[in-house]
């Protein structure tokens, strides 16, 4: 069983994730992931090292999400070739991110990686997510780029609702994209 300080973290970093994916790193105070949480402002400070700390955390939580998410995908071609291993750990990854706000965090975080702690969590989510693709579909280095390529891509394309634009040009750019 859980403690209350480890079942009071786990709902801060959900409250977190969401509530730094509408406003961003900037724009959101403690305030409001306290509040999002159940929680009070005092609390959140007990547990993380501010809002900086706070919001290191969310995204370390956030690389584990996907990380969970693609092994399970991979899990599911076991047995197949790169391409089919990852086109699975990318449809488990089209999945999760049909979590908007687990999208928009990474959107979040990425857009501050100016913030050395938030870049140097974000280089480690991505080097263990690269890492872990690589390793598991055994694909060359071309395959593991295109695949973070289409990550990107299908960024783009929830964020932007552009599977809902009728024009050629958002036709172009949701050719053969898949989400849930």
């Amino acid at each position: 069983m859980r403690s209350t300080a480890e079942a009071r973290r786990i709902t801060v970093l959900n409250a977190a994730v969401s509530a730094f994916a509408r406003t961003g790193f900037h724009a959101t105070p403690v305030t409001a992931v306290a509040a999002a949480a159940g929680i009070s402002e005092a609390y959140v400070f007990r547990l993380f090292a501010g809002k900086l700390g706070l919001f290191v955390a969310a995204a370390d939580t956030c690389f584990e999400r996907i990380a969970a998410a693609i092994e399970a995908g991979a899990e599911r071609a076991a047995g197949g070739g790169a391409e089919e291993i990852l086109d699975a750990m990318g449809g488990a990854y089209a999945e999760l991110i049909a979590d908007r706000d687990l999208l928009l965090f990474q959107v979040q975080a990425q857009a501050v990686t100016d913030i050395p702690e938030i870049a140097q969590v974000v280089r480690a989510g991505y080097r263990r997510v690269a890492t872990f693709v690589q390793d598991r579909s055994g694909a060359s280095d071309a395959q593991v780029q295109q695949f973070f390529a289409y990550g990107q891509l299908c960024h783009l394309i929830v964020t932007a609702g552009l599977d809902q634009v009728p024009e050629p040009w958002a036709r172009a750019l949701t050719a053969g994209i898949r989400h849930p």
